[in-house]
């Protein structure tokens, strides 16, 4: 096994039980996990199974195989990023309309408020 691949294979490993202890601890949801876990892996089997890493060169016409392990990685974290990105998009456009609602409920509120206890009287009748 060359150094490349010794290394690739130490990294994703203490990479695969940092992703279980932030998901034990209750950092990191299940759901984003998952593509961590599968990067991870990747990595994993493509530095364990010399002869994979060598076929998947040849046919991506990688000249040095383990280069490619850097490639998986990177394009995982590509996904990923590009995963977050649709996840933030969402959350911001939730966040606006939540933000709206919140002070239309303030207004409508003030505005009960603000009324004359006269008036309040007669709209229950």
């Amino acid at each position: 096994m060359q150094t490349v691949q010794i290394i690739s294979l130490i990294i994703a490993l203490v990479f695969f039980g940092a992703v279980i202890d932030f998901i034990r601890r209750g950092l990191l949801k299940e759901k984003y996990a998952v593509l961590w876990l599968a990067s991870t892996l990747a990595v994993a089997v493509l530095s364990v199974w010399k002869g994979l890493l060598d076929s998947v060169a040849s046919v991506l016409g990688v000249a040095y195989p383990p280069s490619l392990l850097f490639l998986v990685a990177f394009l995982f974290v590509l996904f990923i990023l590009f995963h977050f990105s649709v996840v933030l998009s969402v959350l911001t456009e939730r966040n606006k309309v939540l933000t709206q609602e919140i002070t239309l409920l303030k207004a409508a509120f003030k505005e009960k408020e603000d009324a004359p206890a006269g008036r309040r009287g007669e709209k229950g009748k």
